[in-house]
């Protein structure tokens, strides 16, 4: 039998319809995107996972999102919500559906289960105990399963803990905020002297909105972490003030290698269960009654026996807590060290519209034996007069894809 050849318009009413498909799944996935977001703060150490359920004709029938408290997992939450609809439905879930028993059934079951005949998702899963397990139990079933659709964007959305599974410690992100000449404080200079951003606030390089937006990030993170000379500068409180719901309080993290934490440090006087703070040291300093004294105060202390220095070691510590994600502060010499062990996956610089200038001030990155290093996938944006720059750096990886092979991979596959 002849095959039939489609004309010209028969082609591109086709085309059409494929166009419109595509864009409908781009749309639907999208949604997911957007619905997986309301989990930040609340997931760690678990993945960012939402999920649309939607018909042939473009309806949508459920939607869930993942909340680690809540333990029934995104797709269970939509296709709740969709019910018997379910059946011969698509379901877009931003992160592969898991095939294995852990806090809750196989994913897939429930979507095989209720019929689903299509199922849609950006990227494999990076635990082990999913790792394409998910799509395969799914295709053996009979469903039809398409990977790839916005799957950079999908894999930025869980940066922290796709990290956490490729390189077994936490994403380290830092954020540093700086003068135009590259001073992170002002030196010496008198209080009336400083021409600054925001009217007259001494202590603040960076005007309001930039302090918001740090407060946004300190909020997507497990913990924070800032060196001994930082805590004896400013004295700072270093608190999630963004007023968003978390999961776990912010964990404070100090080095602090000679154990010289002030006692009357808003830090220590602060340390409870509901606002933690942890500070590394050296083991020599095992036998000081600084060590006795802190702990009294609710502080956590962990010594080392290669002290700060090591901070691959301070990783794995923070690791072994569950910790998914730590942002660090500062100070300068903190950041070089960080940057020189290639421990650093992410920069954001928050640059302030001012000069300082003044020879006693201190740059930004203290680190003599660095060589440059270029960001990628570079964005900025603005808050108030300031800019935030932020990008990601290679690092080294311990086990598997750095994190930029894994992007990179991901949108080729």
């Amino acid at each position: 039998m002849k095959e039939r050849k489609l004309n010209t318009q028969e082609v591109e009413r086709e085309n059409k319809i494929e166009g419109a498909h595509i864009e409908f799944d781009v749309r639907m996935m999208r949604r997911a995107l957007d619905l997986a977001v309301r989990g930040v703060g609340q997931v760690s150490p678990s993945p960012l996972v939402g999920c649309v359920i939607a018909s042939d004709k473009g309806e949508i029938l459920g939607e869930g999102f993942y909340i680690y408290e809540r333990v029934s997992h995104a797709e269970i939450l939509a296709l709740e919500e969709a019910g018997g609809r379910a059946r011969g439905a698509t379901a877009y879930v931003t992160l592969e559906p898991h095939a294995h028993h852990g806090r809750t059934p196989p994913c897939t079951e429930a979507l095989m289960r209720a019929g689903v005949r299509r199922v849609v998702a950006p990227i494999e899963d990076p635990n082990p105990l999913v790792s394409g397990s998910g799509f395969r139990q799914l295709v053996e079933a009979g469903v039809e399963v398409s990977v790839g659709l916005l799957a950079r964007e999908a894999s930025r959305q869980n940066e922290k803990y796709i990290c956490a599974m490729l390189k077994s410690r936490p994403f380290v992100h830092l954020k540093l905020a700086a003068s135009l000449d590259g001073r992170i404080d002002f030196g010496r200079q008198e209080e009336d002297e400083m021409n600054l951003a925001g009217g007259g606030e001494a202590r603040w390089l960076t005007g309001t909105r930039a302090r918001g937006r740090v407060h946004e990030l300190r909020h997507e993170h497990d913990a924070i972490l800032i060196g001994a000379n930082t805590v004896r500068a400013d004295d700072p409180l270093l608190t999630d003030r963004s007023n968003r719901t978390r999961r776990r309080p912010l964990v404070r993290v100090v080095l602090d290698s000679k154990l010289s934490l002030s006692l009357e440090s808003q830090l220590v006087k602060t340390a409870s269960d509901n606002n933690p703070l942890l500070v590394f040291a050296d083991e020599a300093q095992s036998h000081s009654g600084q060590v006795e004294a802190l702990t009294s105060r609710g502080v956590k202390v962990e010594l080392l026996p290669w002290g700060t220095k090591d901070l691959a070691g301070v990783l794995q510590k923070l690791y072994a807590r569950s910790l998914q994600s730590v942002l660090v502060e500062g100070g300068a010499r903190v950041a070089g060290a960080f940057l020189n062990k290639k421990l650093i996956d992410k920069v954001s610089f928050f640059i302030a519209p001012l000069i300082i200038g003044s020879a006693d001030t201190t740059t930004a990155i203290n680190a003599s034996s660095m060589r440059a290093m270029r960001l990628r996938d570079v964005t900025h944006a603005l808050h108030g007069e300031d800019v935030e720059i932020s990008g990601y750096l290679e690092g080294e990886q311990r086990r598997g894809r750095s994190l930029s092979q894994w992007f990179d991979g991901v949108v080729r596959e």
